[in-house]
């Protein structure tokens, strides 16, 4: 190759890689409690004793204009945050609903332990106390993915204080161990959490959550996640995703639905593919993560059960189609 067309090649390169370098520079870094992350209501803190050792809750409490009597508490999912029920919060604050936004121990704001017995009950205990000290004694409870399987604990834990159920594609529909899914110990967890990057974020947000769509507004999500990971938290980050993603693999709630005595709304989108495992027999993958079908077979198991199904969408209906989604889910509100 001749030096002037070798120089060529060379400046087209560097040409093609400024963006990625620019991209390196700016991709945020938060901190271990997610600092620098800007939430879209003030965030407060509610202390508790739990497991021998002081923690912190993150919490947001944004009240309506003109207010209707009820309050709604939103339960977060795996990979997401109290933020990221930004557009839930306004459409439900609108409609006169009070809103209680936690993230749970363990996630975002709020503390990460590094030694903690994580279970579905030891979550929804925090999120009682919490309310409690809120005053608060009748709520409705909602959840979203891994939020969904607490949300559905609470209300079978606390079902005095569960004025109605409110599950947005949760997990724990099937129990996948049940279906031959391997165990993966907590070790092997970590180190594959520790691999997270904005990369791997966006390409299984893409598939799962958006049905293979993508949107600009969707980035924001993906940077608040992997921002954790470029930290100094990232380690601690990584434990904690290890320790609850052991626990939702370990306590469904499929077998329990039944129990659910209080009106319960289901609001799915049909194209989530959550929950098939690549560590499954060859033979099983194909019966995983069946949403249509798993939601069908849970709304029949509950005496007072609203099935709503979203038929192009995604494992994140309220983000991907909010419009659609939060009319739905208003009218779906409405108690008799």
């Amino acid at each position: 190759m001749t030096r002037p067309r070798q120089t060529r090649l060379f400046a087209a390169l560097a040409l093609m890689m400024l963006p990625l370098a620019a991209q390196a520079q700016t991709a945020p870094v938060y901190g271990p409690r997610l600092e620098g992350f800007e939430y879209p209501h003030p965030v407060r803190t509610f202390r508790l004793t739990s497991q021998n050792q002081a923690l912190e809750m993150a919490y947001m409490d944004v009240k309506p204009a003109v207010p209707n009597g009820r309050t709604v508490v939103l339960l977060h999912g795996k990979n997401f945050c109290a933020a990221t029920w930004e557009g839930t919060i306004a459409a439900l604050t609108g409609a006169g609903y009070r809103v209680i936004a936690p993230d749970q121990i363990g996630f975002c704001k709020s503390s990460k332990p590094r030694h903690y017995q994580y279970s579905f009950e030891q979550l929804a205990s925090n999120t009682r106390a919490l309310l409690l000290s809120l005053g608060l004694s009748k709520i409705t409870v909602m959840g979203h993915s891994m939020g969904g399987m607490l949300a559905t604990r609470f209300a079978l834990t606390f079902p005095e204080m569960t004025e109605q159920l409110v599950s947005v594609n949760p997990l724990g529909l099937e129990d996948g161990r049940a279906k031959g899914v391997p165990w993966t110990g907590v070790d092997d967890l970590y180190k594959a959490a520790l691999n997270t990057d904005a990369t791997s974020i966006r390409q299984y947000q893409q598939s799962v959550y958006y049905a293979g769509t993508w949107k600009p507004e969707y980035d924001k999500w993906v940077e608040m996640q992997a921002g954790m990971y470029r930290g100094a938290g990232k380690q601690v980050m990584a434990w904690n995703s290890a320790l609850t993603s052991e626990m939702i693999f370990t306590q469904p709630v499929v077998h329990e639905l039944g129990r659910l005595k209080m009106p319960v709304l289901l609001l799915i989108g049909d194209k989530d593919t959550t929950g098939r495992s690549n560590r499954a027999p060859k033979d099983v993958q194909p019966t995983l993560g069946n949403f249509p079908a798993m939601s069908e077979a849970a709304a029949k198991r509950m005496p007072h059960a609203k099935l709503m199904r979203f038929a192009e969408l995604g494992h994140s209906p309220q983000i991907q189609d909010p419009a659609r989604f939060h009319a739905a889910l208003l009218e779906g509100l409405k108690l008799d």
